[in-house]
């Protein structure tokens, strides 16, 4: 299996041996992003900020490949604060996709000092 990396300044760098993201098999597998701003460092208060700047984050290496959010078919979420944030949250991502919903698994997670943090399989474009 050929497997290439995709990498961006527009999003923030790996923190750790890992990839921002691989193309495999006919997809874009990106790593789990937090919402760290890639420009500024800072990370914004509430779930829902945060959560927007995750997203801006996966756009960016989603444009790498020339896809955006419509070709992600799955996500993997993780909240902080499950029962607390999931409505803030959800209102947060909704507004980034459009139907079809990708498929989506959102848990709890112990988090380091953020409350969101998600990755995304994309579909190559034919």
């Amino acid at each position: 299996m050929t497997k290439q990396e995709i990498r961006t300044d527009a999003a923030p760098r790996p923190a750790g041996a890992y990839s921002q993201g691989i193309v495999a098999g006919g997809f874009l597998h990106t790593a789990g992003f937090g919402p760290k701003n890639p420009k500024t460092g800072e990370v914004a208060e509430t779930v829902g900020e945060q959560t927007a700047q995750v997203l801006r984050n996966v756009q960016a290496v989603l444009a790498e490949q020339g896809l955006t959010l419509d070709d992600v078919v799955k996500s993997t979420v993780h909240l902080q604060n499950l029962k607390a944030d999931f409505a803030e949250f959800n209102a947060a991502y909704e507004s980034f996709f459009t139907a079809p919903y990708p498929v989506r698994t959102t848990v709890g997670s112990d988090l380091m000092n953020i409350l969101v943090e998600i990755d995304v399989v994309a579909k190559l474009r034919d």
